[in-house]
């Protein structure tokens, strides 16, 4: 058989992704390295974030302390994955480090390298987290390299050593070999040797702490960190690492920080400041001795003029920059500059570019809406390199840029600083994986749920939560430390246009909610979640208090006075932006959630569920209330959360009355949802003329009325490829181009592993691409 015949469409995309990333590593000019690089610990100040060279694993557990990388935690995995070098083919190479023994407990599990780190994409950010590998290195009183063992002189009672391995290529083979040297005298201890193939070493090296593997839980103790690490292995300082030799690629551009990335916002501000633009650039975790600012530099008439420094929150690792009066007519070149201040007095300048894009006028406004990362599916590059060559003019993320398994290793609920950095590494995922389109586009980044460590938020005006981690999900108020909240709402929303009213809640917990305008169109931004009520003033039968399992129940019942949706001040946010219609002629809603129970199933193929108390569907009364509030708008309601893409229209006093909405895809759908109203035989009415089953007008399982137009249920995801996993959980994204002369959306649900540039009409979910006319989200139908 001819091999072309054998290339599917699937295959083909990961062809093109292939060559794609070919095209990125060129751009990055990766070069093979001859001289020796070393890490220079010794001139940083004592601070979290390593280096923008290097992913420490976890990030909490690990310090620059006294000239080298010190882990703090004795359990099992913990790594620093260097970003820039990765060995790619068989050749000549060398590792050095000095390993200094500081602590152990039950038992040494050993330190030093490891080397031949791959995920099944071999690439340098999936690789951080894989925990397996080819090891070299010194536990208790032996050399070990990959099964050899070779003891230590004995009587030596050694805190500190040099290791050096070497690799050199016979063939298709390696030949390794590990040496220990006194660090004081030169004098070696002991050589090990052992010949491997050459493939087994491909990809990621990394310093090890403890070889064993696995994730062991971070510090953590019934949801509280502990002062302490865990029992278990030995704990070690790493210095003078070097690295060199022909079998490495160095990729310079592969580099995270100090700034990791930027998001801003451009809005009509509709008063004297006219347009507002505010940027954040986050950096890693740093010291107190370190350069507190970053510097704002903008690209006028072909030269750069300073706009000052603004300074980096102490939690957040969050500087933000508010130039009200900016000149929306032009595309503006930008770059955030941080000055790495070191001990010896020496500065190094780290630039992050980009473009802050004129205010569309004149032409559609094109944006991509996107939700929900599980991290088995990261780095997303199928989404992440759609966005890019689409260039969309809005980027938005409307929630779980996280999940609380991100990068193993467990949760530290509290206290608040170690569950802040906690958080910090999750989400620095998030801006990893999109950074390339959120540099230049502006971008909207709502918090949820996960963001915050909860399954569910009732938020309930900002109280505090009053139980622990056992039914969290199904409790109101908020589990986490105020403190850590604000950090989480910072890292996603301090570059958003200024709050509509910016009176914290309860804990002083910050708020968000307001609009941007900005492209002919108004963006209402609001919190659905954090005045919501909690299950637990209604009783839902057995089982969790936010489920409703029995078929029979009377949901209605669970529509009790006083319960709360989006709280008393987003109601009055809404009402005047329903109807303040200055500076744009479209308007879109932007929120977490869907505002009906839109899954019958949640969880596994056969796991119904009659409804969900965390949809936007419930409290029943409440969420009428919004919908007569936002029909003034006519505005197209978008969010998340999900993991199943639907478009549907909202009924109040009758069928399809009211408001539209479209819910993406997630990025990489984890717990999965399906909509099968048509195999539970739910009543329905008015099935569109597509003639696709499960649409239609129905009852949805909180009694709420919702007219299903199109829906993208998953497969079973059982794949061992990530993308391809992802592809079969009706994974994705969306995208919605608002034309503001014609007073259309047109709205596309973009699957995971394809093309979105090539045209093919299976691209899309069943029922995608639709037109939806701005009239029709006032009932006002056109579509049937």
């Amino acid at each position: 058989m001819d091999m072309t015949s054998k290339i599917t469409r699937r295959n083909s995309f990961k062809l093109i992704t292939a060559g794609t990333f070919a095209g990125i590593a060129s751009r990055q000019t990766s070069v093979l390295a001859e001289e020796s690089v070393s890490t220079d610990w010794t001139k940083t100040h004592d601070r979290v974030f390593l280096g923008g060279e290097f992913w420490a694993n976890p990030m909490e557990d690990w310090r620059v302390s006294e000239g080298g990388a010190e882990c703090l935690n004795s359990g099992a995995g913990r790594s620093v994955h260097s970003l820039t070098h990765q060995i790619t083919q068989n050749g000549s190479f060398t590792l050095a480090v000095t390993l200094t023994r500081l602590e152990i407990n039950k038992a040494d599990g050993g330190a030093g390298f490891r080397i031949g780190i791959r995920s099944e994409l071999n690439e340098h950010r999936s690789n951080c987290f894989v925990l397996k590998g080819f090891d070299a290195g010194w536990q208790g009183d032996q050399l070990i390299l990959g099964s050899q063992r070779s003891a230590l002189p004995s009587g030596s009672d050694l805190a500190q050593i040099h290791l050096t391995l070497k690799g050199k290529a016979i063939g298709d083979q390696c030949a390794l070999t590990l040496a220990a040297t006194h660090t004081e005298t030169g004098k070696l201890l002991a050589t090990i040797t052992e010949s491997v193939r050459a493939e087994r070493l491909l990809g990621n090296v990394s310093l090890a702490n403890n070889f064993s593997a696995g994730a062991a839980g971070a510090a953590k103790k019934k949801g509280k960190a502990k002062a302490t690490p865990l029992a278990g292995g030995g704990r070690y300082r790493f210095q003078n690492w070097t690295m060199e030799g022909d079998a490495f690629t160095v990729t310079e551009a592969n580099r995270f920080g100090p700034i990791l990335w930027s998001m801003y916002s451009l809005s009509d501000s509709r008063t004297a400041e006219g347009f507002v633009m505010k940027i954040s650039a986050l950096t890693g975790p740093m010291g107190a001795k370190d350069n507190q600012n970053v510097e704002l530099h903008i690209q006028q008439n072909g030269a750069w003029k300073s706009l000052g420094p603004a300074k980096l929150d102490p939690d957040a690792w969050v500087a933000t920059f508010r130039i009200p009066n900016w000149d929306a007519k032009t595309a503006t070149p930008y770059k955030l500059v941080y000055r790495e201040k070191h001990k010896d007095g020496s500065e190094t300048p780290n630039e992050w570019t980009g473009t802050i894009k004129a205010n569309p006028e004149g032409r559609p406004l094109r944006m991509a809406a996107l939700t929900c990362q599980n991290d088995y599916g990261f780095p997303y590059a199928p989404v992440a390199e759609n966005l890019v060559k689409l260039d969309p003019d809005l980027v938005f993320f409307s929630g779980d840029q996280i999940y609380e398994n991100h990068g193993g290793f467990g949760l530290i609920r509290e206290p608040a600083e170690p569950a802040i950095l906690n958080y910090l590494r999750k989400f620095y995922q998030h801006g990893w994986a999109f950074r390339e389109v959120m540099r230049n586009a502006p971008t909207l980044c709502l918090p949820d749920d996960h963001d915050v460590f909860q399954g569910n938020i009732w938020g309930e005006g900002g109280k505090k939560m009053d139980v622990g981690d056992s039914g969290a999900s199904s409790k109101g108020g908020y589990i986490e430390p105020a403190r850590m909240v604000n950090a989480v709402h910072k890292t996603n929303v301090a570059h958003h246009p200024d709050a509509f009213d910016p009176k914290p809640v309860l804990q002083d917990i910050s708020v968000y909610y307001g609009d941007m305008v900005y492209g002919g169109v108004s963006f209402a931004i609001i919190a659905d979640r954090q005045w919501k009520s909690g299950p637990e003033h209604v009783d839902t039968g057995a089982g969790r208090a936010d489920h409703v399992l029995d078929v029979d129940f009377d949901t209605a019942a669970l529509d009790k006075p006083g319960l709360v949706m989006l709280g008393e001040r987003q109601e009055a946010f809404l009402k005047q932006w329903s109807e303040d219609w200055r500076g744009h002629t479209l308007k879109a809603l932007l929120s977490q959630t869907v505002f009906i129970n839109a899954a019958t199933h949640h969880g596994s193929e056969d796991g119904y569920l009659k409804a969900d108390l965390d949809s936007g569907g419930w409290p029943q009364t409440p969420r009428n209330r919004a919908i007569d509030i936002l029909r003034p708008s006519m505005a197209l309601h978008i969010n998340g959360d999900q993991h199943l893409t639907t478009l549907a229209q909202y009924g109040v006093d009758k069928q399809r009355d009211s408001n539209w909405s479209f819910c993406t895809p997630a990025i990489a759908a984890g717990y999965p949802r399906w909509w099968r109203p048509d195999e539970v035989k739910m009543p329905y009415a008015n099935r569109p003329k597509h003639g696709h089953g499960d649409t239609g007008e129905y009852l949805d399982g909180l009694g709420n009325k919702a007219y299903i137009y199109a829906v993208g249920n998953p497969q079973v995801g059982q794949a061992p490829n990530r993308y391809d996993k992802a592809h079969e959980k009706a994974s994705g994204f969306g995208f919605i181009t608002f034309d503001t002369e014609k007073k259309t959306y047109f709205i596309e649900s973009f699957r995971f592993l394809i093309d979105a540039t090539d045209g093919k009409p299976t691209n899309q979910f069943p029922g995608w691409p639709v037109t939806i006319h701005q009239k029709e989200n006032r009932g006002e139908n056109l579509i049937g």
